[in-house]
């Protein structure tokens, strides 16, 4: 921790805790001590620490190929797409290595869009809509869509263009999406890092209906809420909505920087030699590390299990929690929950970590957020609840203060 203050860019205001190792849903500190992790890495190890197919296929790949660049074809890259396009909507992925840098090529895809299909258009639609609460990332473009003021403010001007409307409220957002103005409209079907706030399907119905009318494109974030987090493999499916676009991230390949934009061929035709690129995307390890992650989440007995223990778990949450007055709210899909209370919620993550629970917030700070591996047990949701319970006491004494 010491050498980190001075050696790493401040950027990030770490919890005291050094972890060395990982096992299943366990992780274990440089002093060995264990923790229930209801974290996964901000919901990235949805087959939890060393899930020992994962690691096959990253010691196997890297015994024989690990980066090419994408000069040159390979397959694990090839395969991943076209099974990724098999159990979707779209026609056509490109690979980035993250999810800031998905949604800057759906930024970038949407303006060429608008250009390739309005040739005659002397200034084609260039301009955004994004909601409250969103998160995109932090590189520019998706910064610029993100609504939250304090990542925005110290780097402003940001890309103009973006104007933010309620999430969720369709008389506001049916004036704005405009043809020859709005380019996409970029919305999480479900709000992560913003406070676990679900859409309705009246709203994603609507805004398909109205992007559709204005010729704009509809983008689905799912960096956080895709890839099995809900219980369906995408959360648009619980809606019966599709997108133009999705974007994806966090889970896909287990732990190993990976980002995919999912496009249908509309989309994909506008897009020419040269448009985007990226040195390390879509490398042939990560890429073949996600090929197990996909195959795994994608049974639909896997799916149904997340379905199952997400609801078991806001059950003995609201069992064990419903009664305190803190709390207002336990909700979210699937193993992404939010527990929303009426204080700070950091005192309690402190609480839970020096009990061994690791958990995070959301929102404004006041939403405990739980994106445990998907492959948790309820045996290990039932610790989970416990601990959360036992620790709800720091709230009061934090009154008190």
């Amino acid at each position: 921790m010491e050498a980190e203050g001075r050696f790493i860019v401040g950027t990030y205001a770490r919890v005291p805790v050094v972890l060395a190792s990982g096992k299943g849903c366990k992780l274990y500190d440089v002093e060995g001590r264990e923790y229930l992790d209801c974290s996964s890495g901000i919901a990235v190890n949805a087959l939890g620490h060393c899930d020992p197919d994962w690691v096959k296929a990253v010691v196997d790949q890297a015994n024989v190929l690990t980066h090419v660049s994408n000069v040159y074809y390979s397959i694990p890259q090839v395969e991943l797409a076209k099974h990724l396009v098999a159990c979707s909507f779209a026609d056509r992925v490109f690979f980035t290595n993250s999810g800031t840098e998905a949604n800057e090529a759906a930024i970038k895809f949407a303006r060429k869009y608008q250009r390739y299909s309005n040739p005659n258009d002397a200034e084609p639609a260039t301009e955004f809509i994004s909601f409250s609460n969103s998160f995109h990332g932090r590189t520019m473009g998706a910064l610029a869509l993100t609504s939250k003021e304090q990542y925005r403010s110290p780097f402003e001007p940001l890309m103009p263009g973006v104007t933010f409307l309620e999430y969720g409220n369709i008389n506001a957002t049916r004036e704005l999406i405009q043809r020859g103005k709005t380019a996409a409209v970029f919305v999480e079907p479900i709000q992560g890092e913003g406070g676990i706030y679900s859409a309705t399907k009246e709203f994603l119905e609507f805004l398909r209906s109205v992007c559709d009318d204005a010729g704009a494109l509809l983008v689905f974030d799912e960096v956080q809420c895709g890839l099995g987090r809900t219980g369906y493999l995408w959360a648009h499916e619980a809606y019966g909505v599709f997108p133009d676009i999705m974007t994806l991230a966090k889970p896909l390949a287990g732990g190993l920087p990976i980002g995919a934009v999912l496009v249908t061929e509309r989309v994909a035709s506008a897009i020419n030699y040269g448009d985007h690129g990226s040195t390390f995307a879509g490398g042939s390890l990560v890429c073949n590390a996600a090929l197990t992650v996909l195959e795994k989440i994608l049974k639909p007995a896997f799916l149904v299990s997340v379905s199952k223990k997400g609801q078991y778990f806001k059950e003995i949450l609201n069992q064990r929690l419903g009664g305190n007055s803190h709390v207002k709210e336990i909700r979210g899909q699937g193993l992404l929950i939010g527990i929303e209370l009426d204080v700070p919620a950091s005192p309690l993550v402190d609480a839970c970590r020096n009990a061994g629970l690791l958990v995070l917030t959301a929102g404004k700070g006041n939403i405990v957020r739980l994106v445990p591996p998907l492959i948790i047990t309820e045996q290990e949701l039932d610790a989970a609840a416990e601990i959360l319970q036992n620790s709800m006491s720091v709230l009061d004494e934090n009154d008190s203060k």
